[in-house]
């Protein structure tokens, strides 16, 4: 396994990492809305959680040429 160079600056830039973090987040809202099911519907969260999920899957394959320099594959 190889890490990226320079991961730890790189890191929190990365497309992917939001991506999966927001996954993340809408999902344990997801988990508490039943806490407050009279208020809050609970479909959208998961819709935005399926396409945050699916984006970080595509963020994942996308190039970021701000965050390379250019001499990696």
């Amino acid at each position: 396994m190889n890490l990226i160079e320079d991961w730890r600056r790189k890191f929190p830039k990365l497309w992917s990492v939001r991506f999966a973090l927001l996954a993340a987040v809408l999902s344990g809202v997801e988990v508490a809305l039943p806490l407050f099911q009279d208020f809050v519907p609970r479909g959208p969260f998961a819709v935005l959680s399926l396409v945050a999920a699916i984006a970080a899957a595509v963020a994942r394959i996308v190039a970021q040429p701000a965050l390379t320099d250019g001499n990696q594959p």
